[in-house]
């Protein structure tokens, strides 16, 4: 192997882009930190869109064990970095690893680390191979519970790399001779051969300039790929080449090559697939042009991602599509002579930042998308691809990351089947059923993993499963089978503690029965695909929506995007004097407590941190200035008084949902509490009523305060949507200005055959059929909220005082923590819990 030649990195400082389309890109971010670490005096935030301080530190509880070291990019002041790695303070020769020196700011140990105190420290090389002063030892704890993964340093993927093409799919090629003998009998082979015949037919010949299609020609590249890879007709070889020679009769500028990161890889990934699986029959003219073209990318794209990327919260682009064909292009030229010295670097940066922050930003263990339901499918190629790629080559299982063992399950939950999701963000409302992306990731898990989880979902979702084509080469040759049984045990209730969000169901595997509570209040606040929703909620019943956030993704950031679907007015939370929260990871919320049994379900979500003012971000500040709008109070946009905002959400099961809200502010405030529907709601003496005659079932809503208040509601949005939609209906109860206010509704889904539980109220406790519920709504008294059934003895009690359970009392642990007493697998038992403090990327100064 070559000797690995360095090269200056030149930092870029980009303004952000604005994209008026229907993703976003916020990957080029202003920097303007001036190479030290200075003291934090934003406002508090678990997650920087951009890292200001090193990672990690001992304020930083570990999410894995090892955990990447990463140094913001502007205190990086040389060529390269290079890291010291010690369990001694001084870190004494013998008991110290010191890393090679890399252009990148990153590093990764690759080995685990035994529990106990660590330290670390970091210095500049400069070009010329001088060593700066070290930075002052940043320290850590390793803790025994923290999950442990480690992955393979890059020497081990590079000595095992193949040498030869086609090499994209090498971890398939095991089972690659035993499928091709039985493809025509395979369920998906006409599906494939369909497929690649409306490639054959499609002559782009006929395009004046065949670049401007390269999204459409990327497919019929993939499908034309997927069939000479298993049928060997040439056919389909032919027509292959037959695109590439058009795409060479047609040089590509650096204009048009690089106006967009998507439609730089859309380009590059057409000649990446040609060229691997073709290798043997391109003539040396021909390879030359394709490795030429993927040069140019390559390098275009190092320059500007190496430092900034694993700094970076996640860049949504980068992560869907962009990296992996990055890698790819890397993966097929580090071999060539030409180009080696100088690609290796590239291919062990994408290989390293996988490690430090794959598979879901590294900072997500939970299995779900952080960054918004409705774009994980984007994701998913990815996240299918790389990790194969990897665990074949170093013989490491990189599907053994927490985050892949929990996806399975967290499929189920926050996108079931025969259902809408019941997750959150943009274009999370979208679809009735899960999508074929979602299904054949289920697949995927099934297969690799043996999780029943994905196995039971893939099953129910077999029809979808057959759609998707992204994954299908994978499926027709590894020819697995796995467990499809739900298991038995379960849960009601599940906890994404990373995420900050929490799934409750009261009848999984039966959809027309299954009611669904979908929570968010998460550290990773609003960003670019998340919205302004801490403390929301989402409900579902057999399959469909009940009250949901409202408006329409047509346009990323258009004016009916920013002000009535990304803003807090469309979701089921609050406003604070008709204020929201900001689009930015300062304005964030978290699920501090979440706990169930058969009978209750319950969650608590703090949004006090939520209401922080402006959208500051500058991809926000010009898509505003895009969109015409300024970000003041009559927008819904600005500072409030706001300290406290404590949600408790509970599910009586089977049907029944309690939210207990907690609001206190500085000045006496208006308070909206708001609610969501795709049917109009009847408002009468306070109570509402919302029905939907194809399912059959109607929604009784009744709100109960010590403040006066009054229910209104509307059909028309701020900013309607720029092509006209169905109708929603807004619910708003606003409340006579407080400063303290305590809020309990009681909302019940009831099925048209089955008569409407009376819900009668003596003093603070309200008897709905066998529960009784106590919410303590005296603002000048401690909070508390009691549920008691009568039937099941099952029991809740958040309150100072101690609860009596089958006769006797029990005696808190805490005051004020969250008690259930319930039945799980069959036995009854206590569960007691106080606020969950999140792992997060930094301190949090309060």
């Amino acid at each position: 192997m070559k000797t690995i030649l360095r090269f200056r990195i030149l930092f870029l400082i980009l303004v952000c882009l604005f994209l008026v389309t229907a993703c976003s890109d916020d990957s080029l971010s202003d920097t303007t930190d001036n190479g030290t670490e200075q003291p934090d005096t934003t406002p508090d935030a678990l997650h920087d869109k951009t890292r200001k301080k090193p990672y990690p530190k001992a304020d930083n509880e570990l999410y894995i064990n090892p955990a990447p070291f990463i140094v913001p990019q502007a205190m990086k002041t040389g060529d390269k970095l290079q890291f010291a790695l010690s369990n001694q303070e001084n870190f004494p020769d013998g008991a110290t690893t010191i890393s090679t020196a890399q252009q990148w700011c990153m590093y990764n140990p690759h080995k685990t680390l035994n529990t106990g105190t660590w330290y670390w420290r970091f210095r500049s090389i400069t070009s010329d191979g001088t060593a700066q002063a070290w930075s002052e030892t940043y320290s850590f704890e390793v803790k025994d519970e923290t999950p442990k993964f480690v992955t393979p340093a890059f020497e081990t993927f590079i000595t095992h790399a193949p040498r030869k093409h086609p090499r994209l799919y090498c971890f398939l090629d095991n089972g690659l001779e035993q499928a091709r003998s039985k493809v025509t009998s395979h369920p998906e082979y006409e599906n494939l051969t369909s497929r690649a015949r409306t490639a054959l037919d499609t002559d782009y010949s006929v395009l004046p300039n065949p670049y401007d299609k390269a999204s459409d020609i990327k497919n019929s590249v993939q499908h034309l790929y997927q069939a000479y890879h298993l049928i060997q007709d040439k056919k389909y070889a032919d027509k292959l080449h037959e695109i590439l020679n058009i795409l060479l009769a047609v040089p590509v500028s650096d204009a048009q090559l690089f106006a967009s990161n998507f439609g730089s890889t859309d380009i590059a990934i057409n000649f990446i697939e040609i060229y691997d699986l073709l290798y043997a029959e391109l003539t040396p003219k021909e390879k030359l042009a394709i490795e030429e073209l993927l040069m140019r990318v390559s390098r275009y794209y190092f320059k500007m991602y190496c430092g900034m990327q694993e700094n970076h919260i996640f860049d949504n682009h980068f992560w869907q599509h962009n990296m992996r064909v990055l890698f790819q292009a890397c993966f097929l030229l580090y071999d060539k002579p030409l180009y080696s010295d100088e690609i290796l670097p590239m291919l062990e940066y994408y290989y390293e930042l996988w490690t430090a922050r794959a598979p879901a930003s590294g900072f997500n263990r939970d299995g779900i998308w952080h960054n918004g339901t409705g774009y994980f499918n984007a994701n998913i190629k990815t996240l299918f691809y790389m990790p194969s790629l990897f665990s074949y080559i170093t013989q490491k299982d990189f599907l053994q990351h927490p985050w892949y063992k929990n996806a399975g399950k967290a499929l189920v939950y926050s996108c079931p089947p025969h259902s809408k999701s019941v997750g959150f963000g943009d274009g999370s409302e979208n679809g009735d059923e899960p999508h074929r992306l979602q299904v054949a990731f289920a697949d995927f898990l099934a297969r690799e993993n043996g999780d029943s989880y994905a196995g039971w979902y893939a099953k129910k979702c077999q029809s979808t499963l057959y759609q998707d084509y992204e994954l299908r080469l994978y499926r027709m040759v590894r020819n697995q089978s796995y467990l499809t049984e739900l298991p038995s045990n379960a849960p009601k209730l599940i906890w994404y503690k990373d995420a900050g969000e929490v799934a409750i169901h009261s009848d999984l595997s039966n959809p027309e029965q299954n009611l669904t509570i979908g929570f968010r209040s998460s550290t990773f606040a609003s960003g670019s695909h998340t919205v302004a929703n801490q403390n929301s909620f989402n409900l579902l019943y057999k399959g469909v929506d009940v009250f949901r956030s409202s408006g329409y993704y047509q346009n990323f950031s258009d004016a009916h995007n920013l002000m009535s679907y990304r803003h807090t007015r469309a979701h089921n939370t609050i406003l604070v004097n008709g204020i929201g929260q900001p689009y930015s990871l300062k304005g964030y919320g978290n699920v501090t407590r979440a706990m169930g049994g058969n009978h209750i379900s319950y969650c608590l979500g703090d949004a006090s941190h939520a209401y922080s003012g402006i959208s500051d971000d500058p991809m926000w500040v010009a898509a505003f200035a895009a969109a015409g709008i300024t970000q003041t109070p009559e927008n819904g946009f600005g500072k409030t008084p706001l300290t406290k905002y404590l949600r408790h959400i509970l599910l009586l099961h089977p049907r029944t949902v309690v939210i207990y809200d907690e609001l206190e502010a500085s000045e006496a405030v208006h308070w909206d509490w708001l609610l969501h529907s795709p049917t109009p709601f009847d408002i009468k003496a306070g109570i509402t009523t919302s029905e939907n005659s194809t399912k059959g079932f109607k929604t009784i809503v009744r709100q109960f305060s010590s403040s006066p208040f009054e229910f209104s509601q509307t059909n028309q949005f701020v900013v309607p949507p720029s092509t006209p939609e169905p109708d929603q209906w807004h619910l708003t109860a606003r409340y006579t200005p407080c400063t303290q206010n305590r809020i309990l509704t009681i909302i019940q889904v009831v099925p048209d055959s089955e008569q409407t539980p009376t819900i009668t109220r003596t003093d603070d406790v309200f008897q709905c059929d066998d529960w009784s519920i106590r919410a303590g709504m005296n603002t000048s008294q401690p909070a508390e909220l009691t549920v008691t059934n009568r039937t099941n003895n099952a029991l809740f009690s958040y309150s100072p005082n101690n609860p009596e359970i089958e006769g006797k009392v029990y005696l808190r642990k805490s005051p004020s923590s969250s008690l259930l007493y319930d039945e799980s697998n069959g036995r009854y038992g206590v569960t007691e819990q106080t606020d969950y403090t999140p792992a997060s990327t930094r301190a949090i100064n309060r």
